[in-house]
C-alpha cells in the first residue's frame, strides 16, 4: 500500500533569519527538498507565507524557542488557508533519535513532521493569547508592588521604626500618613502616632514606642521614593485590571 505523505515544511527560527525546508513526496516515493532563508521582518514573513503557498504546503512545524516563534506563528496563522501549524517543544525534538546540526534543523523538523513523529504543543486561540499577555504583565506589576512594600519594611527596620510590629498594614491609610510625615522630616513619635486613623488609634501608646527611631536623611529620601513608586504601581494595576477585564 502506498504511503501518502503530507506536504511538510520545517522552520528553524533565529532572531534575524528563518530557514525553511519543504519536503515533497512524489507518487513514486521520490522526496524533493526545497530550502530557503527568509528574514524575520513582517514583509519577509509574508514572503515566507507566499513561498509555502507556492509549494502547496499543508503542514508547518517550528520549535518553541523563547518568543522568536511568536511573530512567525502569528503571520502564518493570519493567512492559514487550511494549513496546519505545529509548535513543538525543543526538548522533545532533541530527545528523538537522529543527528541534528544547525544547518539541517529545518530539514530535520520537516522529516519528523512528515513521519508523524512530532508531538504538538498546545497553542491557545488568539483572544486567549492576548489575555495571557495582559495578565502576565499585570502579574509583574503586582510582584513589583510586593517588592516595594518589602523594601519599605527594610528601610523602617534599618531606621529602628517598628511600625510593622503594631500596624498590620504599613502601607495602609494610617501607615502612609506616618511615612509621608517621616519623609517630610517629622521625628516626634507622639506627633507621628497621632496621624493614626480608625481602630489603629486604640494602639497609640504602642505606636509611640514603635515610632521612636533613628531616621537618617537618606532613609527619608528612600521612604518617599518608595511610596511614590508604590502609588504609581497601584494606579497601573488598577488600569490593567480594567484592560484585562475588557479583553475577555
Amino acid at each position: 500500500m502506498q504511503v501518502v505523505y503530507p506536504r511538510c515544511c520545517g522552520l528553524d527560527i533565529h532572531k534575524k533569519t528563518v530557514v525553511a525546508c519543504v519536503l515533497l513526496t512524489d507518487a513514486d516515493s521520490t522526496v524533493h527538498r526545497f530550502v530557503r532563508t527568509f528574514g524575520t521582518m513582517t514583509a519577509d514573513l509574508l514572503a515566507l507565507g507566499d513561498w509555502l503557498r507556492f509549494h502547496a504546503v499543508t503542514h508547518v512545524a517550528m520549535e518553541s524557542t523563547g518568543v522568536l516563534w511568536r511573530p512567525v506563528f502569528n503571520v502564518l496563522e493570519e493567512e492559514e488557508e487550511g494549513r496546519t501549524l505545529i509548535l513543538v517543544n525543543a526538548q522533545h525534538v532533541k530527545a528523538l533519535p537522529g543527528r541534528k546540526t544547525d544547518v539541517k534543523d529545518s530539514e530535520w523538523l520537516a522529516d519528523l513532521l512528515r513521519h508523524g513523529l512530532l508531538r504538538p504543543s498546545f497553542v491557545p486561540p488568539q483572544p486567549i493569547r492576548v489575555l495571557r499577555d495582559l495578565t502576565r504583565y499585570r502579574k509583574t506589576l503586582v510582584e513589583l508592588r510586593t517588592q516595594e512594600i518589602n523594601r519599605i519594611h527594610k528601610v523602617l527596620e534599618t531606621a529602628n521604626l517598628k511600625l510593622g510590629a503594631v500596624a498590620s498594614n504599613v502601607v495602609g491609610v494610617s501607615g502612609r500618613r506616618m511615612l509621608r510625615a517621616v519623609e517630610a522630616g517629622e521625628s516626634d513619635p507622639q506627633v507621628l502616632a497621632e496621624l493614626a486613623k480608625g481602630r489603629l488609634r486604640e494602639k497609640l501608646p504602642a505606636l509611640q514606642q514603635a515610632l521612636t527611631g533613628r531616621v537618617q536623611p537618606h532613609q527619608r529620601l528612600l521612604v518617599g521614593e518608595l511610596l511614590d513608586h508604590l502609588t504609581y504601581l497601584e494606579q497601573a494595576i488598577t488600569i490593567w485590571n480594567r484592560r484585562c477585564s475588557g479583553s475577555r
